[in-house]
């Protein structure tokens, strides 16, 4: 698994520390989700950028967390390799995560955790909806928070 990190911004600090939790996080978040290998990318703006490309494609006017682009449609993918052998070994475009630095800070001091805290929840958040989940109705809410909620516990980070 590879994760490919694009730091666009300058309002947060990325470091080698920071680079390395980001690694480990959305290594961990694969590892316990899917078999195989994949390659997802992560950028890293400002709030201005974030609301740019909400705009553009979700048409909503205002910064946000995370947004996500999976490169592929995750249940088919199985079915898509009739070798199982070649499935698991090939190397995958899965998808791109895009996180405001600047939105989880602001966030991880109205919520009272650490940035870090703040940031791997987004990072879980994003695999995530890489792989296909999401928190259209409360059942799929219910189920994103607890298996993103399972994936921190491993990773030993609390609130």
């Amino acid at each position: 698994m590879s994760v490919l990190i694009d730091n666009r911004q300058d309002k947060v600090e990325v470091d080698s520390r920071l680079e390395e939790l980001t690694e480990k996080v959305v290594q961990k978040a694969l590892e316990i989700e899917v078999e195989g290998d994949y390659e997802v990318s992560i950028s890293f703006v400002d709030n201005q950028e974030i609301q740019e490309l909400n705009r553009q494609y979700r048409n909503k006017d205002a910064a946000t967390d995370v947004l996500s682009f999976p490169l592929m449609e995750f249940e088919e993918t199985e079915e898509n390799y009739e070798d199982e052998e070649e499935y698991v070994q090939e190397d995958r475009l899965l998808g791109d995560i895009v996180i405001s630095l600047e939105k989880a800070q602001e966030q991880a001091k109205d919520y009272g955790h650490s940035f870090e805290r703040e940031l791997a929840f987004l990072l879980v958040h994003g695999v995530l909806h890489l792989l296909g989940m999401d928190h259209e109705d409360e059942q799929q809410e219910k189920e994103m928070l607890q298996k993103q909620d399972n994936i921190l516990q491993l990773l030993n980070i609390t609130r």
